[in-house]
């Protein structure tokens, strides 16, 4: 979670002047291919409607032609299967913020003993924030993960963590 789309420098969560709330995805093109990750982006949320704030907008920063184009293309397939136009944005990347460290991993952060067991295996939070997992369960936490997703033995979690956190819905 982070800030970018703007112009000043160092936005934060109180001071973003002309920058927008972003994820920034690292991913490896032999195992999910950049078209895959625009389906789930889609798929995610309704770009229909204008966005209230320039912060809280759809929008999708490219890094280079190749990715622009894609972009642009999957625009435009999801203005035709919704049969209207979105608001969604497509712009350059630019510069990448990192958001404060309470907005990091928020959903679980609000998972006591789940958080608790996280930050005692990643004691430095740029390794917790790299972690598949604690990204799964962050997910799953915002109810954006569906339970047969989370590979819930797979997490290192304790009986009582795995519990309270298979209890969120």
């Amino acid at each position: 979670m982070g800030y970018t789309g703007g112009h000043t420098a160092d936005p934060t969560y109180r001071a973003l002047d002309d920058h927008s709330e972003a994820v920034q995805i690292g991913y490896d093109p032999a195992v999910i291919s950049y078209e895959r990750l625009l389906t789930e982006f889609w798929a995610a949320h309704d770009p229909r409607g204008e966005p209230w704030s320039r912060q809280y907008r759809s929008a999708i920063f490219v890094v280079d032609a190749d990715q622009r184009k894609a972009a642009e293309l999957s625009l435009r397939a999801a203005e035709k299967r919704l049969g209207e136009s979105v608001s969604t944005a497509i712009e350059d990347a630019g510069t990448f913020t990192r958001a404060e460290d309470y907005h990091q991993k928020y959903e679980l952060r609000h998972v006591g003993p789940v958080w608790a067991e996280l930050t005692a295996a990643y004691p430095d939070l740029d390794d917790l924030l790299r972690s598949t997992a604690a990204a799964r369960m962050n997910a799953y936490a915002g109810g954006y993960l569906p339970e047969d997703q989370l590979p819930v033995d797979q997490l290192g979690l304790s009986p009582r963590a795995r519990d309270v956190l298979l209890r969120l819905r």
